[in-house]
């Protein structure tokens, strides 16, 4: 390591949801902070993005973010997966594809940023884990615990809360057994249903025991409560932003900053006196005598580079908060040092990835049933009562998010709508499936429509689309997991190599997945849409209720567990502070060090603990002054 590294107090890798926030809290305490990040750092504006995004001919969750979607993954500096690079044709090539796969059992579809940590491609949702996600072995003798509870983590979801800036309804979210402070409301009121939440929570009101026993609930059901769904996006001016507008751009991309992302975090701990050194990757952690004694890190300029130089951080106390897949990366890449790794004398660094697989169906609703998705964000209602229940002995417990934004997802295979749609009545194709007289009225199928009868016919279409969406718990398996690649970026380091699987457990919450969205469609009298693409390699059978059906999954954008809490050195990676088992001045930071995943999104749930951390690491930090 060189003479002339950076000194400070604590040093962090990345800038996202985590790392800002304890970056926040210890600079305003006057710790001095230095912050590592792979990608750009603040921009002054969000222009540049927003003109990416425009222009983009893929409207990908990545489109909006340096660097160009082109970009061949061994020419680029900080290395990302894009959903470009998750096809049948090109997952399992590295040539190809960031992740290396080539050897994967299946593909593991998730992306993320290496910007900002990130968090600007995010849908802003933010419920809560509930208790009994932190108690497993309960159902599953073979799951672990977490080392802490809800009750631990409560207090720190409402400080969370009040730093991202949620939107929710206290009483909706009573639960599952989830809990609340005497008095506790959130920062916002919540996001206002959309015609399409209300029209499923009318259809789903009055259900009968023979029609949801498949459930295996320890009730029968006879209701299946539509709530809103707590999310980090103004319902009003908050924090000097803007409430949202509804734009429907959440991924990738909120137009007016309603939506939190760690910019704005970031930003704040810029302000109060933390440094952020921007287009740094972090190559290699450093050891003396047991405690990390500095990280090196690369620097490039521009989108992908050159290399422009090599530097290092010395501190009092190291904080890796890089993400579910970067953060094992770097401290597997750190052997040269100790053998199998830095924190991993469990050898369960890397190990337990997990996502939540996510179910995605898309229907048509009756004629009469015009819902007009593109208005709002995203998502504003769930439904979260299928989250917990004595059948998680059995399979997969689920989440029920409702799509706003129609089927701009994919339709066909090829596209995204109102695009495809539109296509296929102007010129008469049907790559959508909807181009056909059962479902217009038309004198006959792929007719090519143009005027007023275009503009009705569209309309029409259009406005009775929606998409529903279920995110699967996934099992740990210590299989699943990251390790490094042969193959390298730009800067000569090791790419992430991935092997990734699912198990009957997940897979039979997709089969009850499956046959809910069954029980909704045929409430909504709507038409159903849903399609495993041919070749998939995600895609699987099941016979269910006497038909085989191919299933598939999709990715959430939720890594997690690749270096899990837990009390037992020889199990876990870190403790329940988040601190390092093996060196007591690390502390790893983020989902990757959840034990199992629940149906919650992660982002509220790791900055709740990244608080709670960042509160640990100012009472044993050594003095400042």
């Amino acid at each position: 390591m060189a003479d002339n590294c950076t000194i400070c107090d604590v040093a962090i890798v990345g800038s996202g949801f985590a790392g800002s926030l304890i970056a926040n809290e210890l600079s305003k305490k006057g710790i001095k902070v230095v912050i590592l990040e792979a990608g750009p750092g603040i921009q002054p504006n969000i222009n540049n993005y927003m003109t990416r995004f425009y222009s983009a001919s893929a409207k990908v969750p990545e489109s909006p973010y340096p660097p160009a979607l082109a970009d061949a993954p061994a020419t680029v500096a900080a290395g990302r997966p894009t959903a470009l690079m998750l096809s049948e044709s090109n997952w399992n090539k590295p040539d190809q594809a960031y992740l290396d796969q080539a050897t994967s059992k299946r593909p593991f579809k998730s992306t993320y940023e290496r910007l900002a940590g990130g968090t600007s491609h995010w849908m802003g949702l933010t419920p809560r884990l509930v208790p009994n996600d932190f108690k497993m072995s309960d159902y599953r003798p073979d799951f672990p615990n977490w080392p802490i509870d809800y009750e631990t983590v409560s207090p720190w979801y409402e400080k969370a809360e009040a730093e991202l800036g949620i939107s929710a309804d206290v009483d909706e979210q009573r639960f599952a057994g989830m809990t609340f402070s005497d008095g506790y409301s959130y920062p916002m009121p919540r996001i206002p249903p959309s015609l399409f939440d209300k029209r499923v929570g009318a259809a789903l009101s009055r259900l009968t025991e023979d029609e949801t026993k498949f459930l295996g609930t320890a009730t029968p059901v006879t209701e299946l409560r539509v709530r809103s769904l707590p999310a980090a996006r103004n319902s009003q001016p908050y924090r000097n932003r803007r409430a949202c507008a509804g734009n429907t751009s959440c991924i990738p991309i909120c137009p007016i900053q309603a939506k939190y992302d760690a910019t704005i975090t970031l930003n704040e701990a810029t302000n109060s006196g933390a440094r952020l050194i921007d287009r740094a990757v972090a190559s290699e952690v450093r050891v003396e005598n047991n405690l990390i004694s500095g990280i090196n890190y690369i620097t490039y300029g521009g989108e992908t580079g050159p290399k422009t130089g090599n530097g290092c951080i010395k501190a009092k106390i190291y904080v890796i908060a890089a993400n579910g897949i970067e953060t094992p990366r770097l401290l597997l890449m750190s052997r040269n040092q100790i053998t199998t790794g830095i924190a991993n004398s469990s050898d369960m660094v890397g190990r337990n990835l997990m996502d939540h697989p996510q179910y995605l169906s898309w229907g048509l609703l009756p004629a009469s049933a015009q819902v007009f998705p593109y208005r709002g964000p995203l998502v504003t209602s769930a439904i979260g009562d299928l989250c917990d229940g004595p059948f998680r002995a059995k399979r997969a417990a689920f989440r029920i998010s409702l799509g706003n934004e129609g089927w701009s997802a994919v339709v066909g295979g090829v596209g995204g709508d109102p695009h495809v749609t539109t296509l296929d009545f102007i010129n008469g194709t049907n790559s959508s499936g909807l181009n056909k007289k059962d479902f217009t009225q038309l004198a006959e199928d792929n007719s090519a429509l143009f005027g007023p009868q275009l503009a009705q016919t569209l309309g029409n279409l259009i406005s009775r689309q929606f998409r529903i969406a279920f995110a699967v718990e996934q099992s740990p398996d210590p299989n699943n997991r990251v390790t490094l690649s042969a193959v390298t970026d730009a800067l000569n380091l090791s790419r992430p190599r991935i092997a990734y699987d699912i198990s009957d457990y997940t897979k039979q919450g997709i089969v009850t997945a499956f046959r809910v969205k069954k029980l909704i469609f045929n409430k909504l009298g709507a038409q159903d849409f849903t399609k495993t693409a041919e070749g998939d390699p995600a895609a699987f059978e099941e016979t269910i209720d006497g038909n085989v059906e191919q299933l598939t999954y999709g990715g959430a954008g939720h890594v997690m567990g690749t270096y899990r809490m837990g009390d037992d050195p020889r199990t876990s990676v870190v403790d329940l502070w988040l601190r390092s088992h093996d060196h007591p001045n690390l502390y790893l930071v983020g989902s990757g060090t959840f034990p199992t995943v629940g149906t919650a999104n992660p982002t509220l749930t790791l900055s709740a603990l990244a608080l709670r951390t960042a509160d640990k690491i100012v009472d044993v930090l050594p003095s400042h002054e």
